[in-house]
């Protein structure tokens, strides 16, 4: 077993008992990266020195005998929406690419403050947007198990590295599933936490009200790893939660005698997927014999709340990306005349440069979104439907509430189908909209949901499963999980699609 095929956990337990040292097992991350990323294209950027810095820093303390944070030594992915000073952060969108922040992400500092060793900024949909990985503007990511088909998003570059061993943890957020659906489409664990339980302070803002940021690893135990380092209140976010944080490594070994697990009928309907519908139906049956219990329950409005994620996270785009004017921030048009962006006639120099700046800047789906949003909050449409919308949105909160007065957790598929071929939905943005359709609940509810590994289609297409808990149920989720993980190894294979 080399370094790049051994858990976090089991990485960690090396570093501390020197069996190997930061600095070998960061070059034999980074080395794989160099490997295999010209096929994936999950990293956007790497920071090679900066992470070599950091691993001999973190053996130089250890060998003195100094205290070391708990992720000492670990290397670790982040998604190209949180700010880093020390790299450019791009959101894969040509509109930022130039920009180097000038504070960390409050997670980013976590992390530092962890001894975490960061190797690099992933790959992801433009903004966040999409959930494929094709969508950004410097190239589409490849699922590893399968290079023809995509990875999921928005999530993508963070999901593919760790299914790729270029990083035994990474770093995703999840606005309407981009953390669970792109983990069950590359076979690896992801956990959406409840909404501000991690402080989105430093992430580059999609849909506030929905955006999340989370863990992605190949078990539970190293998303309960990442998760205790990087939750917790920050004043400088005011949707954080000021509750205490748990600890999530010791909740992971309670028994899951009582569990009740609901199953939501409607979940298997036409459109599932066989294969996918029979590893969760199995799935279901492993929780049974580990003494949990299997309920029924309704979720009357879900059916909606595709519709409803797409009012309200556009709306709240068209007003978080409208700073982005080429003025105040982002690509500035250089003013070379040109014709070819359908854009004729201008008020003023101004409103030429303003346009332009955005026509050059916004890839294909984030301008769809934004002129979507702009429409759902314009004067005579925002009753119609963004107010209707957050309407039905407290409807299927509620329906959650009610659900889970019955059960403690609900579970289901992550996605009605596995990883689709690349191009597949790219010309039907309602097709690819649809691939959210299990995971956009928990975002509107503002709950906690866990993606796992939980079989494979006869063509080695990974299947996720997803359990879904009520506000602050991380420890619930994490224990579900590992307890499944411990019985079976699903979280365990390994691609043969790519070079070792």
């Amino acid at each position: 077993m080399t370094l790049t095929t051994r858990s976090a956990a089991e990485l960690a337990t090396a570093l501390q008992q020197g069996e190997t040292t930061s600095v070998e097992c960061t070059t034999a991350f980074l080395d794989r990266i160099e490997a295999t990323n010209p096929t994936i294209n999950a990293f956007l950027s790497i920071d090679r020195d900066g992470a070599l810095a950091k691993a001999a820093s973190v053996d130089a303390a250890r060998a003195q005998g100094k205290s070391l944070g708990p992720l000492a030594g670990l290397p670790v992915a982040v998604k190209d929406v949180l700010c880093t000073t020390d790299q450019k952060t791009t959101c894969a969108s040509k509109m930022l690419k130039t920009f180097e922040p000038p504070y960390d992400a409050d997670v980013v500092r976590r992390l530092r403050e962890a001894d975490a060793v960061i190797l690099g900024k992933t790959n992801m949909d433009e903004f966040a947007m999409g959930g494929s990985n094709e969508n950004s503007a410097y190239g589409l990511v490849r699922n590893p198990w399968d290079t023809d088909r995509a990875p999921g998003g928005s999530s993508g570059g963070s999901a593919a590295a760790v299914a790729a061993d270029m990083a035994p943890l990474a770093i995703g957020s999840d606005t309407g599933g981009s953390i669970r659906q792109p983990a069950g489409l590359c076979g690896i664990t992801g956990l959406k936490p409840t909404y501000g339980r991690v402080s989105r302070r430093g992430l580059i803002a999609f849909s506030s009200s929905l955006d999340q940021i989370g863990p992605m690893a190949r078990s539970a135990k190293e998303c309960a790893m990442l998760l205790q380092t990087i939750a917790g209140h920050d004043s400088g976010d005011s949707t954080s939660i000021n509750t205490p944080v748990p600890d999530y490594l010791t909740d992971l070994e309670k028994p899951l005698q009582g569990l009740r697990i609901g199953r939501v009928a409607a979940h298997f309907s036409e459109g599932l997927d066989p294969e996918v519908a029979e590893h969760v139906e199995q799935t279901f049956a492993t929780y049974e014999t580990a003494g949990a219990t299997i309920h029924e329950v309704e979720l009357p409005h879900a059916a909606y709340g595709v519709p409803t994620y797409y009012l309200i996270a556009p709306s709240e785009a068209s007003s978080n990306l409208a700073r982005y004017d080429g003025a105040h921030y982002g690509h500035r048009w250089d003013g070379t005349p040109s014709d070819d962006q359908g854009i004729n006639t201008f008020d003023s120099p101004l409103v030429e440069m303003y346009c332009r700046s955005r026509a050059e800047g916004f890839g294909p789906e984030v301008k769809r979104r934004i002129m979507l949003g702009t429409y759902a909050l314009s004067a005579g449409y925002y009753d119609a439907y963004y107010a209707k919308a957050l309407r039905v949105r407290r409807l299927i909160r509620n329906d959650f509430t009610q659900a889970f007065e019955k059960v403690d957790l609900i579970g289901g598929p992550v996605s009605a189908t596995p990883a689709f071929k690349l191009g597949e939905k790219t010309d039907d943005p309602i097709a690819m909209y649809l691939v959210d359709l299990y995971t956009v609940g928990a975002n509107l509810a503002g709950i906690g949901g866990i993606s796992f590994p939980c079989g494979f289609t006869q063509s080695k297409l990974p299947i996720g499963f997803q359990l879904q808990g009520p506000a602050l149920s991380e420890p619930l989720l994490l224990q579900a999980a590992h307890h499944y993980q411990q019985t079976t190894d699903w979280h365990l294979q390994r691609t043969t699609a790519i070079s070792s």
